[in-house]
């Protein structure tokens, strides 16, 4: 007997209660909604397909529709375009190029170690599989916090987000990081479902943080690709950063995140404070304190 796709199941189920039927599209028929979102039989009716066979897709059970009755599905759930991808990924039709294994440990080429150092005036991370933080320059460890001196299996950006105290401090939209971090990560994972990292860092963080588990049970993804972070250093106070993700050639699951602020603001000046501080106290990073002068 075939086993059940728990991931399909859980995650189809979650995105129909989150539909709005109004905006479906869909006609009153005087019934009352008992459970929030769209019906299975509504999403079969958009989808173009029978009740039985999408209420067997939601049931996990293993079955590979084709790409147009995927799409079909997404655009009746109303899914964005990451949302289509994890969709894809879960179900097994993904149209990304068949790669070879890639190794578990992953280490940047001495060239974007050499990008990392020459962006001097910017605040810049690159982040590989599952959000580990491969490369970091000096402006972005006085930003954020000393990746470098972490130990090798804690220098993981959403691990940071929740597990350190000091990171909960740093960002003022806190919530809103960590849930986009989560989001990130089960997009990440249903890529790759059977790599053991991320399938450790997923349990240890659902064991000792209550918000991650929560988000982790909603099953909703997200993909980075640009926004805004919302901080309170403790160097040089209250500043927003925007950032932009660049995914770099060679290594697809390499992303390069650049960090910046709005000319002639209060918060560039605070960026450049806190790069001229770190000319002249290299080892500052976000944790520092300020003696009292």
């Amino acid at each position: 007997m075939a086993s059940t796709n728990h991931e399909l199941a859980d995650f189809l189920k979650r995105a129909r209660a989150q539909c709005d039927p109004a905006r479906a599209g869909l006609p009153p028929d005087g019934r009352v909604r008992r459970v929030p979102g769209l019906r299975r039989e509504e999403v079969a009716v958009l989808a173009g397909v029978s009740a039985d066979y999408y209420a067997r897709l939601e049931q996990g059970r293993r079955i590979t529709p084709s790409a147009a009755v995927v799409a079909a599905i997404g655009q009746a759930l109303d899914l964005d375009a990451a949302g289509q991808a994890h969709l894809n990924d879960l179900i097994g039709i993904s149209t990304a190029p068949v790669r070879r294994r890639a190794p578990s440990v992953q280490r940047l080429r001495p060239g974007l170690h050499q990008l990392l150092d020459s962006l001097d005036g910017t605040p810049a991370l690159i982040l590989g599989r599952r959000a580990d933080v491969l490369g970091a320059n000096r402006l972005a460890k006085a930003l954020f916090a000393d990746f470098d001196a972490m130990p090798p299996r804690e220098r993981n950006y959403t691990r940071w987000l929740f597990l350190d105290h000091d990171a909960r401090a740093l960002f003022a939209d806190w919530q809103a990081q960590a849930r986009a971090a989560v989001e990130n990560l089960r997009l990440d994972v249903g890529r790759d479902p059977g790599d053991e990292a991320t399938q450790s860092l997923i349990t240890e963080l659902r064991q000792r943080s209550a918000d991650f588990d929560h988000w982790w049970r909603q099953h909703r993804v997200h993909r980075r690709t640009h926004g805004s972070k919302k901080l309170l250093h403790p160097l040089v106070g209250e500043l927003t950063v925007a950032y932009e993700t660049l995914p770099l050639p060679g290594d697809s699951e390499t992303v390069l995140f650049l960090y910046t602020t709005e000319a002639a603001s209060p918060s560039r000046q605070a960026l450049d404070l806190l790069a001229s501080w770190t000319l002249t106290h290299p080892s500052a990073t976000a944790t520092a304190v300020v003696e009292p002068g």
